[in-house]
């Protein structure tokens, strides 16, 4: 017919808006990257290895198949610092400060694609939230950027420690982990001003800008929101078990904590502590740590930061809900409760569901790790095992960027795999949780009979 109507062809979800906005930053990095004018002078880059950086950059993560400083330009340098900077605003961060620069009108679409990018529960307030979240973003990197150029003056000339200060901030409050001094932060592990400016970037990036706005605003126990609540409770714990647990096990290891001052040995467990949750950043090796102290590092980085922050994992509060379930188990109680509050059970649903695709990602990519770079497990000029493997696998997925050395000596599909793991720890996680929250339940055609299965 004349007047049949056209078919529109469907438009993205909001989910593969976010996956393919990710993925176009990545290539354009590459091809930045990959450019004669971003290497220093006889450096050379590969693609694949312009791939791997521009990837770790956006994915905020930190991992490096080659040292930053000395093969990359003050160009490439920025081009990476940039990256850092939109992968921790996200897609539609960007797009919505373009927005309101040319002056565009924010339509349904876009704050639909908003509310999945910021974890937001309504689309109510979210081109302000996005507006305070840039704002906040920019002001927090600019003190923190003050406060380390001041400090790096003892070390650095006064235009390289604007320089270092400006891009650490950017990397530690985006919790990407990636530096400019070759060493990560080891040579500055008895400089507590700097492991402490660096570990609160890190920390305000990690817990989640509705976090932050929520005790900005309230400023008062009581009235906080139950998600501030759980993510201050859980954050608190884990820094605080993490520290004593590293303190513990590393007090004594001459590669790491033995040789340092008491206080110095307290400060660094402090800081260790806040970067395996969600930065890239090392104070004392990682690969002379002990295997306890790895386990403990594998453990918290697969927690990760919390919603809506630039941390990775499955999140503090995808765990708090999971532990909070176990408690209910436990104490034979159908309803999950928590500070006078009940939560609904999908939540638990969706928490293990979470929880599980990590746990799969993070075994399916060692064990592959573990065929791919099987030259490296064996080389006995070069011992590294499964638990380097495993860890690198883990710290990929969860973007905190950290490896025990297996990373430089990556072959190609290794190299692509953590690449990709990289990216799916970043969109992943996040998509699937809010994918699963908007499911329209609907009722099926059949009720099946119920039986029980034993467990455990």
């Amino acid at each position: 017919m004349a007047t049949q109507q056209r078919r529109q062809a469907p438009a993205f979800t909001p989910s593969q808006v976010l996956a393919l906005g990710f993925a176009l930053m990545i290539l354009a990095g590459t091809v930045l990257l990959a450019l004669p004018i971003a290497h220093e002078p006889g450096q050379q880059l590969s693609l694949v290895d312009a791939l791997f950086m521009a990837t770790s950059a956006v994915c905020v993560t930190g991992l490096a198949v080659v040292d930053v400083a000395s093969t990359f330009s003050t160009f490439g340098e920025i081009v990476i610092m940039l990256l850092i900077q939109a992968g921790g605003f996200g897609i539609m961060s960007l797009s919505t400060m373009m927005f309101l620069v040319t002056g565009r009108r924010i339509g349904l679409q876009e704050r639909l694609m908003m509310q999945e990018a910021l974890g937001s529960f309504s689309i109510a307030g979210v081109v302000k939230m996005t507006r305070t979240i840039i704002a906040t973003t920019l002001v927090i990197e600019a003190v923190g950027a003050v406060l380390l150029a001041l400090r790096f003056l003892a070390y650095f000339p006064p235009g390289k420690a604007l320089y270092f200060g400006v891009f650490h901030a950017i990397s530690a409050f985006n919790n990407a982990g990636l530096d400019l001094t070759s060493h990560s932060l080891r040579i500055f592990n008895r400089d507590p001003f700097i492991l402490l400016v660096v570990a609160a970037l890190v920390l305000l990036g990690g817990i989640g800008f509705i976090v932050m706005q929520d005790i900005w605003r309230q400023r008062r126990w009581e009235r906080f929101a139950l998600q501030t609540k759980i993510v201050l409770v859980v954050t608190g714990g884990l820094l605080v078990a993490g520290t004593l647990l590293i303190l513990a096990l590393e007090y004594s290891n001459p590669a790491t904590l033995g040789p340092l001052p008491l206080t110095d040995k307290l400060f660094n467990a402090f800081f260790t502590s806040v970067t395996f949750r969600t930065a890239g950043f090392e104070s004392i090796s990682m690969g002379k740590m002990a295997y306890a102290a790895l386990l403990v590092a594998i453990v918290l980085m697969y927690i990760g930061g919390s919603p809506g922050g630039t941390g990775g994992g499955i999140k503090t509060t995808t765990f708090a809900v999971i532990i909070l379930a176990v408690r209910a188990t436990v104490r034979g109680t159908e309803e999950i409760q928590v500070m006078g509050r009940r939560l609904p059970r999908e939540l638990l649903d969706r928490a293990i569901a979470i929880a599980a695709m990590a746990l799969v990602l993070i075994v399916v990519v060692g064990g592959v790790l573990l065929v791919t770079e099987s030259h490296v497990v064996s080389d006995p000029t070069n011992p590294v095992t499964i638990a380097d493997v495993l860890f690198e696998g883990t710290s990929a997925f969860a973007t905190v960027g950290l490896t025990t050395g297996v990373t430089p000596h990556l072959s190609i599909p290794g190299r692509l795999l953590i690449a990709l793991t990289m990216y799916i720890g970043r969109i992943g996680p996040l998509t699937a949780a809010v994918a699963l929250a908007q499911r329209r339940r609907e009722r099926a055609h059949i009720d099946y009979p119920e039986e029980r299965v034993m467990i455990g």
